[in-house]
């Protein structure tokens, strides 16, 4: 029997649509259906590894584990990995099938439906109910032709879609009326209906707004979401959450980490900034890495080389340089890895633009990229304190040099990493690492810190996705959004 579906649409990018995918997902998993997430076309670098292979976008690994399922490359059949402000790494069903630039792909992509409907189709066949998440938003009536992501989506699948508006952006009575306004007759006839999110006070003072969208577009309201606090404790989803960073201050152990161009699994960084006795703060583009840090931290690229360039380009190469020479402390992970070696060398461009450079030269190390990439789950043990731990790698190219002897990780493919001869400068592979609360309790103690022993960061997150859904589920109708739809699925209890 083909499963139910739904699909929610944005009038923008950041309006909320992960959250309250996930969101409706652990709901739906609380009624007792069987539930799977969808996002046809996904552009991130933020991504997991699968543990059937391949690689998806970090949100919906997120959406999985509200379902209750592991990751798989169904959740995501397209994912777009940006390299520089015109190119991307193109991964179809979790495999790179090489890199494009934006005009290619655009007059292409269309070519990557019949990929789409495969693993939808898939998806449907095995669950009750699919919860399917767009990109962007579909008043980019520019983009409309050859869409995979919104409305050519939801035409092709015939899927009824609810539009999101996020209030807290401002205008969200306009974005609402005038996504109605510029959208097909037949794309507008798809949905169903709206939500307001992101709702700061009293809902009642929106009731007038509420109603003008109704009067103008036709369609109903199905529910004016409050701001959510359990968010914060949920991984970053995206690149977007960057542009107002937060500094989580309080913490005697000042950890700071530069926003690379094209940084990668930042969310690496979620378990630190959870922890009471981290002063974690990211670091713009155009400022100086602060003198009184404890800890640097380079987190991973999709391009190394190139961000190594913008690394110097920024001088940060100089304040870190200096702060490993006054004793502080230095941690690469994957492309940052990379960075603090001798040289990168990238001949065919596997990982970017072609070329090589020198690196920070703070690990005598030497990284070639090569034809592969590496996608996959792993697990081991930390070499000095013995912790174990469970992550994920995912790179291009292979480090090799003096410092490899001393590796952070012994992993079951062997040992990962290196560590300097005074241990202050280390890098790894493995993402996820911080998330293992032994690993990060006695990598925090190491670095000078004190950890919170009562932090449980796996259970944080599943608290987290409860307490979100229960929030949504207060203030949406559930019964009203899944009636209107095509096909209705579950209703909740009573």
């Amino acid at each position: 029997m083909t499963a139910k579906a739904l699909m929610l649409q944005g009038t923008g990018s950041d309006v909320g649509k992960s959250i309250l995918t996930a969101a409706f997902c652990r709901i739906a998993r609380r009624q007792g259906l069987s539930v799977a997430p969808f996002k046809p076309q996904n552009m991130s670098n933020n991504a997991a590894a699968c543990p059937s292979g391949g690689e998806i976008g970090r949100a919906q690994a997120l959406q999985a584990m509200a379902c209750g399922l592991e990751p798989h490359t169904d959740f995501n059949p397209v994912l777009l990995k940006p390299e520089t402000d015109r190119r991307a790494q193109l991964v179809v069903h979790g495999k790179a099938v090489g890199a494009m630039d934006a005009a290619h792909y655009m007059a292409h992509r269309g070519d990557l439906m019949d990929r789409v409907m495969e693993s939808f189709e898939r998806l449907t066949a095995a669950h009750d109910l699919v919860i399917i998440e767009g990109a962007g938003s579909p008043s980019e009536i520019n983009l409309r032709a050859r869409d995979i992501a919104n409305m050519g989506f939801a035409r092709r699948a015939d899927v009824p879609v609810c539009l999101i508006g996020d209030i807290d952006k401002g205008g969200v009575i306009a974005s609402l009326v005038g996504t109605k306004a510029v959208l097909d007759p037949a794309d507008a006839a798809m949905i169903t209906g709206f939500l307001i999110n992101k709702f700061r006070g009293d809902p009642a003072l929106f009731e007038d707004g509420v109603k003008a969208v109704e009067a103008r577009t036709g369609w109903p309201c199905f529910g004016v979401i409050p701001w959510m606090t359990a968010t914060a404790h949920l991984p970053a989803e995206d690149a977007v959450t960057l542009d107002r960073p937060q500094r989580s201050a309080g913490g005697r152990l000042r950890i700071v980490a530069p926003m690379l161009s094209r940084m990668a699994n930042f969310d690496d960084a979620d378990p630190l900034r959870q922890e009471t006795g981290v002063d974690f703060g990211w670091v713009r583009p155009g400022q100086p890495i602060p003198r009184d840090a404890d800890v640097i931290i380079l987190f991973g690229t999709k391009s190394t080389l190139g961000d190594l360039a913008f690394l110097r380009q920024q001088g940060w190469d100089h304040d870190i340089m200096a702060h490993a020479r006054a004793g502080g402390r230095v941690l690469g992970i994957c492309g940052g890895y990379q960075m603090l070696g001798n040289r990168i060398i990238d001949p065919d461009g596997m990982d970017g633009e072609p070329g090589e450079a020198t690196g920070l030269g703070l690990l005598d190390v030497e990284t070639r990229m090569s034809a592969g990439k590496l996608v996959a789950p792993v697990s081991g043990h930390c070499c000095l304190s013995g912790a174990d731990v469970s992550g994920y790698e995912i790179h291009t190219g292979r480090t090799t040099g003096r410092d490899c002897s001393n590796p952070m990780f012994q992993l079951s493919s062997g040992g990962d990493g290196a560590r300097s001869a005074n241990g202050l400068i280390e890098g790894t592979y493995l993402h996820g690492a911080f998330s293992t609360d032994l690993f990060r309790r006695g990598w925090l103690e190491r670095a000078g810190g004190e950890a919170n022993t009562d932090l449980n960061y796996g259970g944080a997150v599943e608290d987290a996705l409860e307490k979100l859904a229960d929030d949504v589920e207060a203030a949406v109708d559930l019964t009203s959004l899944l009636a209107s739809a095509r096909h209705p699925g579950w209703q909740p209890d009573a």
